[in-house]
């Protein structure tokens, strides 16, 4: 079974313009744009589900939440199933995670993983019916801490190793905020998740190259070999995805388990830009048997 996946912090659906002067509303152009990807999950972060201010202000915006309005084509067909997790609460509405599905969810559940009251965050889980099979989806958006990212991370695994079987096709995508790449080496030992962009785009860093370039020469000199020196554990690649001008920052993941990884992307360029400050990341996979 070949599927697409795609992760996209959408910013709300409001960006501000070139300047900066002020804020436009690019949820009708996202939606065209997202449905161009022929994707068939899409997990989104920083989904409205409502917003009285934006209601006011946005001529033709939206009257239902985000996530039901991404869900339909802009022909009004209703395209994919939605989800949404109710993250960060205010008086004027609330916002949080969503996913589209193309197949039927069987179920969701929504987490609060806040480590403080100043930054609200929660995980979606929805188990997905693909061919006969349950595959379980993790929408993610961590702390903007290191703290709070380890303990948010922390609570997704116990999650996962605690209620869900060893074996059972697992997909955990959305914005990791994880620049530095300090959450990869445990998600990938403890759940035995693969990376995308590591595994469609592999390079060994340059430290290692060079390593391996001195042991070669070393060998070729008939050095002795306790003056070997052993290879650096490879770090695992991610793709960079924001800010959507110039991606520099890697923020954005897909980790999956059970699946093969055909192809990964990251969408750039000016026409993204003007829709997020994050680039969204796509992945072609096929499910195991």
């Amino acid at each position: 079974m070949k599927l697409r996946v795609a992760t996209y912090n959408i910013h709300k659906g409001v960006i501000r313009d070139f300047f900066g002067f002020r804020r436009v509303s690019r949820i009708h152009e996202l939606r065209s744009r997202l449905h161009e990807l022929h994707a068939d999950l899409v997990f989104l972060q920083e989904v409205q589900g409502e917003h009285e201010h934006h209601a006011r202000r946005f001529a033709q915006w939206p009257v239902e939440p985000q996530d039901q309005f991404l869900a339909k084509s802009p022909t009004l067909k209703h395209t994919f199933e939605s989800a949404y997790g109710r993250n960060a609460n205010y008086l004027h509405g609330h916002h949080g995670n969503a996913l589209l599905s193309r197949f039927p969810i069987l179920g969701l559940e929504n987490r609060d993983v806040s480590d403080h009251a100043l930054e609200k965050r929660g995980i979606l889980h929805c188990q997905i019916g693909i061919g006969g099979r349950q595959v379980h989806c993790f929408v993610v958006h961590l702390g903007l801490l290191a703290r709070s990212r380890d303990r948010q991370a922390e609570f997704l695994m116990d999650w996962i190793e605690r209620e869900l079987p060893a074996t059972a096709p697992l997909i955990v995508a959305g914005d990791f905020n994880d620049w530095r790449n300090r959450l990869n080496d445990r998600l990938s030992e403890r759940l035995r998740l693969r990376e995308v962009f590591d595994v469609a785009r592999p390079r060994r860093p340059m430290a290692e190259r060079i390593v391996h370039f001195r042991r070669d020469r070393l060998a070729d000199q008939a050095v002795g070999a306790e003056i070997l020196v052993s290879s650096p554990a490879r770090m695992v690649r991610t793709a960079r995805t924001f800010p959507a001008l110039v991606p520099w920052l890697r923020m954005d993941r897909i980790y999956t388990r059970g699946f093969t990884v055909q192809h990964a992307n990251v969408l750039r360029g000016p026409a993204w830009a003007q829709l997020s400050d994050h680039s969204p990341l796509v992945a072609d996979l096929t499910l195991g048997p």
